[in-house]
């Protein structure tokens, strides 16, 4: 066992939703839980403020991390076990982290939904990560551990059941209550600005194998465009609707990454995409038509970081997503995944802060590398999410 002073560290505590993650923290891992966490942020009064604002015991430790100060960083290295970050974009503020992370053995979670810049670390920085063993694993909340475990758990059901895995399967959103992170806007803003900059972002963003170097599979569903979506049969006479799903483009790209890190598992062939229900009929066409139109997640009008809905709108929030998967041979499964709190903040928080725990407590036999949740934690977490953070995966009926 590790002689450093702590197990984590939460970088960016003084945020909005690290706060969230210490509340968290708080509540279900308090001191004598076993786990010794520290807040951490760039400026020692503010977190201070905030230890105190949040009722946390004056005891609570802090840790100034400033990832920006080389000497900051390497006490930061030499203090945990693990890094919890919630500070993005992660391609402005992530760069370093993720290099010291990997070069000293420190584990690390972060909710990053930047497909480009993952890949961009995953060249950088994957062998040193194997060489220390540093477990990095990135995409710790919304996007995208309901997917990534969505898919994960049906695949393995479906194995046990026929024998195969489902060479077919489809992420779609039920229901959603909940606004997404100025984080997540921000996020957008930045690998916009790059992509203009780079053609070589661009061509990240539009390769849904972009994550998976070194293999690329079949031709995937674009997922950009309303439709009748089929496979969810009819209501009343009419065909349902799907609309584009904005986290899709990260989703699906950490599902792939997931399946390759599996040895394609969910096989070589496997297709994936995720969309939007908005319903049956006319009124279904007209909600898919005007979601297909909405780009204010990337306007001035969004969100802004440290900006977030109110404890009752996190608290009133939810999401239920439904994976439908068939094989070869015709047999089919359904799954669904449900949270109890706004995907953004309320969910989001609970996920990565269990995604931590799990990552020391129950993946010892993950090795190094930069990983996906699904195959580096799988069934560990599924289980500490429906213990602890709101969620339940369920096989349900056809």
């Amino acid at each position: 066992m590790s002689q450093k002073p702590f197990d984590l560290v939460v970088h960016g505590a003084t945020g909005f939703t690290g706060r969230l993650v210490v509340e968290y923290l708080l509540q279900r891992y308090p001191a004598g839980s076993g786990l010794r966490w520290a807040m951490g942020g760039r400026n020692a009064e503010k977190l201070a403020a905030v230890r105190d604002e949040l009722g946390a015991p004056a005891d609570t430790p802090l840790v100034v991390t400033d990832t920006s100060n080389p000497a900051s960083l390497q006490a930061l290295m030499d203090a945990t076990r693990l890094v919890l970050t919630t500070v993005g974009p992660y391609q402005l503020y992530g760069n370093e982290l993720v290099a010291a992370c990997a070069q000293a053995g420190v584990d690390y979670v972060d909710l990053c939904g930047e497909p480009a810049w993952m890949r961009q670390m995953i060249d950088a920085y994957e062998a040193a990560a194997k060489a220390s063993g540093a477990r990095i694993v990135f995409s710790c909340g919304f996007d995208s551990i309901p997917f990534d475990l969505g898919v994960y758990l049906l695949q393995t059901e479906m194995k046990a059941r026929f024998g195969q895995p489902a060479s077919r399967v489809r992420g779609r959103v039920r229901k959603m209550k909940g606004t997404f992170s100025g984080g997540t806007a921000a996020s957008l803003k930045a690998t916009m600005a790059a992509a203009a900059t780079n053609p070589g972002v661009l061509d990240l963003l539009k390769n849904p194998f972009s994550l998976t170097p070194g293999f690329e599979g079949p031709r995937q569903p674009s997922g950009n465009k309303p439709m009748v979506d089929e496979a969810l049969g009819t209501v009343g006479g009419d065909g349902v609707w799907v609309a584009p799903f904005v986290m899709a483009a990260i989703n699906t790209r950490n599902v792939h990454r997931s399946n390759f890190l599996l040895q394609h598992a969910y096989g070589t062939d496997f297709v994936y995409d995720e969309m939007l229900i908005t319903g049956p009929g006319e009124k279904g066409e007209a909600i898919a038509n005007a979601v297909a139109g909405d780009k204010s997640l990337g306007s001035d009008k969004g969100p802004k970081p440290g900006e977030g809905p109110s404890r009752e709108e996190r608290e009133n929030g939810f999401y239920d997503v439904l994976f439908l998967g068939t094989d070869a041979a015709g047999n089919a499964l359904r799954v669904g995944v449900k949270g109890d709190r706004d995907p953004g903040y309320g969910s989001t928080s609970k996920m990565i802060t269990e995604a931590a725990v799990c990552l020391l407590q129950d993946a010892s036999g993950t090795p190094g590398g930069i990983w996906t949740t699904a195959p580096a934690l799988g069934a560990p977490l599924i289980a500490r999410l429906q213990t602890n953070a709101g969620l339940s995966f369920a096989v349900e009926p056809i």
